[in-house]
């Protein structure tokens, strides 16, 4: 994101989307991972990411996104504290401990916090009301609500290591909003991304499940070329990794 910084508006939301689709394919990606080779083991564990950005919520989106620890939190905090039970004010406090927590489960910094605060402001608004509106709203309507406050979550998630973090944010912010739209390599920066960007956009929905799941139907020997295909996506990401520098999982960290 940081390359896009001083660009425009165009780059930063290049940047952005950019860094969402990246963090979503870096941990969805080493979850399937271990989902695969805890099925070569034996073992069976549950779906960690279920197309989150096809939300038409928060609320919506955190039953997709990291499911383990959605679930983790709800079990061993939010009903321990008393969940919904008791009354409607303690349970928009539990929300916003649970969700505090979560910033700090990131990590000991502010921008974690924040982070966990603006998402548990959002659902205990959903909670109050917010959740009936949107169910009224078009689909395409309040699916553009949910990226938009997804992907700003992700822009205070990211500004986390500099001793200047919270500068840095509140430098970036405005150039999502600013009045020059498009600078002087921004446009580069678009059409140079492009391509990736809505490859990666479609493969976040289940679009392409649901043509992986007609051509195994349709196709005849259909396991033959799903099995030659693997080897040369696997040829491919090998090769990719090897030219390029190292570049460990975003969530090692965490």
């Amino acid at each position: 994101m940081r390359a896009t910084e001083g660009r425009g508006a165009l780059a930063s939301w290049v940047g952005i989307l950019a860094y969402s689709l990246q963090i979503y394919y870096d941990f969805s990606g080493y979850s399937d991972m271990a989902r695969g080779l805890g099925n070569m083991l034996g073992f069976e564990f549950l779906k960690n990411f279920d197309y989150p950005y096809i939300s038409r919520s928060i609320t919506e989106f955190w039953r997709r996104w990291h499911i383990s620890l959605g679930t983790w939190f709800r079990e061993y905090v939010y009903i321990p504290l008393g969940g919904n039970r008791k009354g409607k004010g303690r349970q928009i406090v539990n929300i916003l401990i649970v969700w505090m927590l979560t910033g700090f489960w990131h990590g000991a910094s502010w921008n974690f916090l924040i982070w966990g605060l603006y998402f548990g402001i959002i659902l205990v608004i959903e909670k109050l009301f917010l959740l009936k509106a949107l169910d009224k709203l078009p689909r395409f309507v309040s699916h553009i609500y949910s990226i938009f406050l997804i992907v700003f979550g992700w822009v205070i998630f990211y500004y986390s290591d500099d001793v200047g973090g919270f500068k840095a944010l509140a430098d970036f912010v405005p150039t999502l909003f600013s009045g020059g739209f498009i600078s002087d390599d921004a446009m580069h920066i678009a059409v140079s991304y492009l391509p990736m960007l809505v490859f990666g956009i479609i493969a976040s929905t289940p679009v392409i499940r649901k043509i992986y799941d007609k051509l195994k139907v349709k196709v005849a020997h259909f396991e033959i070329a799903e099995a030659i295909a693997v080897v040369i996506l696997l040829i491919i990401c090998t090769a990719s990794l090897v030219n390029n520098a190292y570049n460990p999982f975003i969530y090692f960290k965490f």
